[in-house]
């Protein structure tokens, strides 16, 4: 069959996506970026926020207007939304022929089987273990960098987050399946290993008895061919000295942190169920700094959880102001069905969320455009990302710079590179969240 595959939400999402593709490769299947060529429709959804809910919704709507309609023999969800409202889709759109749950989503070949020969198809694995890969992952990011997933679901259970719910309790990825899928990774030419999960810091405590993300480090360091290491979603309460130690020693770990915080005020980060503190945040932050002066962290904020006042507001934009983070996500609330802060009787209108969103935002263009402003003359090494249309010149990332979420810079040169090459670039101007730089020898 002729597949259209949908990938929709986080990073982690897409590496499923990616299994999945590669399992129905193996079948023969082959792929198309066209809806009204395609025999199956695969979407892989996302529930995490309100806007994700209805950005899956409004997709598997569209797509079985070509169900109903068009050449398309099979409309197949998997994913997030489908794990959590199973029933309601079954039940509401017709044209679905075959659900499959976050843990199910290597069962595709066997949903594509099934809906063609004319029957509907479910499965719902339990939300134990983590699925078995019997097919090579068909990469969708352009081959020079990867996500690798070391862990499934989270342990956490933030007031606001429905993750835990529909992702399951905290499974860790063994080690040596890591190390594999890595050196198979870096035999297809990857360069940068992306760590991602629901939390990447408690990585090896359910399989060997304590955090290990920094032994994973040390060996994933020894890979040939990869040549940087970035480490996501890191909880600033769970960050180790023997972390720190291992991102300071290993060459290929880049000095990169993302640690999402939500808020800095002790009563929100109490009602979101979070487990520090602000005075534990800021000394967790001046310790990172000193330990790695040229490190970049980045962090996520929520803006106008139920019982935020002008007065934390304001504690946090202080913070920031002081902090500077060097990147910095900032979302508006959205209450999640099934979770506690849903509940919360003191829920803040959408548009002050919008107004405090937007002043962080506003403030972090400030301290990123002067951040760059410091970053002239600076001399670093840069992954070519690709070529600017009809110009003599390239972009890439620096090590600062995670992809599809941060910036890139711009370099002038009449070299030709091709995407995945490293280049030692000066930095010679910034934009607001961008850099100007000139190729050294």
């Amino acid at each position: 069959m002729r597949v259209l595959v949908v990938s929709l939400g986080c990073d982690k999402n897409l590496v499923d996506t990616e299994f999945m593709i590669g399992a129905m490769q193996s079948l023969g299947h082959t792929f198309t970026n066209d809806e009204q060529e395609a025999d199956a429709i695969v979407i892989n959804s996302c529930c995490f926020i309100n806007d994700a809910k209805e950005e899956s919704i409004q997709t598997i709507l569209q797509m079985a207007e070509y169900r109903e309609h068009g050449r398309c023999k099979a409309l197949i969800v998997t994913g997030c939304l489908a794990e959590r409202y199973r029933d309601e889709i079954i039940t509401e759109i017709p044209q679905v022929d075959a659900v499959l749950g976050t843990n199910s989503y290597e069962e595709i070949a066997n949903a594509l089987k099934e809906v063609e020969n004319g029957g509907r198809y479910e499965c719902y694995h339990p939300l134990q273990g983590l699925p078995v890969h019997t097919a090579k992952r068909s990469l969708t990011t352009g081959g020079h960098y990867a996500h690798l997933k070391i862990a499934e679901g989270c342990d956490k259970h933030c007031t606001y987050c429905i993750i835990p719910h529909i992702r399951g309790a905290y499974r860790s990825v063994p080690m040596e399946e890591l190390l594999t899928q890595a050196r198979e990774l870096a035999a297809c030419g990857v360069k940068e290993l992306i760590l991602v999960a629901q939390e990447t810091t408690l990585y090896g405590v359910d399989l060997y008895g304590e955090k290990s993300l920094h032994i994973l480090l040390d060996r994933l360091n020894e890979v040939p061919g990869i040549q940087w290491i970035r480490i996501m979603y890191c909880y600033p309460e769970e960050i180790y000295e023997a972390l720190i130690a291992s991102i300071k020693r290993n060459k290929k770990v880049c000095h990169y942190l993302d640690m999402p915080i939500q808020h800095i005020s002790d009563v929100m980060l109490k009602r979101m169920g979070r487990r520090t503190t602000k005075a534990e945040l800021t000394e967790k932050i001046a310790y990172l700094k000193k330990e790695i002066p040229d490190i970049t962290l980045r962090t996520t904020l929520i803006a106008g959880f139920p019982g935020e006042t002008q007065e934390m507001h304001e504690e946090l934009m202080y913070f920031l102001n002081e902090t500077e983070f060097d990147r910095l996500g900032a979302f508006t609330y959205s209450p999640e069905e099934g979770t506690p802060a849903a509940e919360f009787k003191d829920q803040i209108p959408e548009q002050q969320k919008e107004t405090w969103r937007d002043e962080i935002m506003e403030l972090q263009e400030e301290i990123i455009f002067d951040k760059n402003e410091e970053m002239k003359n600076r001399v670093l090494f840069v992954m070519i990302e690709g070529r600017v249309d009809g110009e003599n010149a390239y972009v890439g990332r620096t090590y600062r710079d995670a992809p599809e979420i941060d910036g890139y810079i711009f370099i002038n040169t009449d070299e030709t590179l091709m995407t995945g090459d490293f280049v030692k670039v000066r930095v010679t101007g910034a934009y607001e969240y961008d850099l100007i730089g000139e190729m050294m020898p």
